[in-house]
């Protein structure tokens, strides 16, 4: 078989996927046993002797779509990945197909050249100049976004511990509620956990910024020296923001870098409506930004933006003569900046969903999700046995039937059973609650009311068990 006919086998099994998938023509997960799923999909077979085409790959996907996540089914609900737009899986094709490694820009230089228009819009969207060599580049994933936009503050505190290491009275400033990719990057980075210090916070886990001042003195007093303060725009569990302006206020006194992880809610900046959120956001040293969640993107695609070009020179400095030495440049090198060496063509994912409808397309699904949220918690919040965790800021509703937490944790694993709603759960203010990440432009009012129902139904079952 040629690869046009395998292609377009691939292409039809997947418009069929995501049209029963938004038709609710089967459930969002199914979780077959590992064993037997590698068993039905003939994985060893196909490894040792090949023949992966025609007929066989037909079977394949069916088999392997079967056991998919189906992202575009509107009970999906469970976690921040974005549905992504069919423009942007197209992009993947001709990445993964053409393959220029283009961190160097003689392995990619079409490549290269939409990373640096695609940085050079969201410069723009925070309220920074764009600039040659651009302020920022592409990573794959908002982890080690955040743990360059570090290494880079680290440069800037302790330019010597590239060469000499991480001192040990450097410390990260953040809240409870920042990504635990945050505490990650502090043992990435030497530091340990003990180098995590929790500023603090108001009622619903926001950074207080009245406060932040004296924390930041007290810290300097005691010897400790901040890399930076990480705020959160907007929180993986609760969905909100913190207040930026005053928090740059208090860093800018103190002489402190502040760094925005606005992995997911960055994208409200793309709103005009929204973006009100976000104010602030270009008094930020740093500004970490997700593409593959509220920009329709596919995975993996995360922007590490600087508001000086210049400080992503300090996060790394390193020595590899084949790579690293003076040539004719008609482009740009961004090896020098990023963890990965080779890196796949990622900003063209995030330039074909832009690309494919325009800006103000993708600021109205942003709206649209947001408003959804709003309506749906008011719809929670008027039923007497459901309890709201907040107001939604975003995307995001945290809810909670009366009972105790292991309650919350049983309704989630039985809706995940049955397969028609897949939610996430977390842990915030105290308690566990059924967390709503309502990712799919398809998710409508009628679902959240069906939810509601079958949480009930579910609960009634459950009665004996949970009393």
């Amino acid at each position: 078989m040629s690869f046009r006919e395998d292609a377009a086998t691939a292409i039809e099994a997947l418009v069929e996927f995501a049209a029963r998938a938004h038709e609710r023509d089967g459930p969002v997960i199914r979780q077959p046993a590992l064993g037997d799923l590698a068993q039905r999909l003939d994985l060893e077979r196909l490894i040792a002797e090949g023949g992966l085409t025609g007929d066989t790959l037909h079977t394949f996907l069916a088999d392997y779509l079967a056991a998919s996540t189906r992202l575009q089914h509107p009970g999906y609900m469970a976690h921040q990945v974005a549905v992504p737009l069919p423009h942007s899986a197209i992009a993947a094709l001709i990445d993964g197909f053409t393959n220029n490694a283009m961190a160097i820009y003689e392995m990619g230089p079409a490549a290269a050249t939409v990373e640096v228009a695609v940085v050079n819009w969201m410069l723009r969207k925070i309220g920074w100049a764009p600039s040659r060599p651009p302020g920022g580049v592409l990573t794959h994933g908002g982890s080690l976004a955040n743990l360059t936009a570090l290494l880079a503050a680290r440069g800037k505190v302790a330019p010597q511990a590239w060469e000499d290491g991480t001192p040990s009275n450097l410390v990260i400033v953040t809240s409870p509620a920042s990504h635990y990719s945050i505490a990650r990057t502090a043992g990435i980075m030497g530091l340990g956990q003990k180098a995590i210090r929790h500023a603090p916070t108001d009622s619903f886990g926001r950074l207080d910024p009245a406060r932040l001042g004296g924390f930041l003195a007290d810290l300097k007093t005691s010897g400790a020296v901040p890399i930076a303060v990480v705020a959160t725009a907007c929180a993986t569990a609760l969905g909100l923001y913190d207040p930026l302006r005053d928090i740059a206020a208090a860093c800018r006194e103190h002489g402190v870098w502040l760094h925005v992880d606005g992995a997911h809610g960055a994208s409200a900046l793309v709103s005009p409506r929204l973006r009100r959120l976000l104010d602030g956001i270009a008094l930020a040293d740093s500004v970490v930004w997700d593409a593959h969640k509220m920009l329709g993107t596919s995975t993996l695609c995360a922007a590490v933006l600087v508001r000086d070009h210049a400080d992503l020179d300090h996060a790394f400095r390193e020595e590899a003569s084949y790579l690293f030495h003076d040539k004719d440049q008609p482009g740009i090198d961004l090896i020098h900046r990023t963890v990965e060496c080779t890196k796949a063509a990622i900003g063209l994912k995030a330039f074909f969903a832009l690309a494919a409808g325009g800006e103000r397309t993708i600021a109205a699904t942003i709206e649209r999700q947001t408003d959804l949220a709003v309506a749906a918690a008011a719809r929670l919040r008027a039923e007497p046995d459901f309890e709201v965790a907040v107001e939604p800021e975003t995307n995001i509703v945290c809810v909670r039937l009366d009972g105790r937490d292991a309650l919350q944790m049983a309704l989630r694993r039985r809706l995940t059973e049955d397969g028609d709603f897949y939610v996430s759960t977390t842990e915030a203010l105290g308690r566990r609650w059924l967390r709503l990440a309502l990712m799919n432009p398809a998710t409508e009012m009628a679902d959240i009311e069906a939810l509601i129902a079958r949480l009930r139904t579910i609960r009634a079952e459950l009665r004996s068990e949970f009393p």
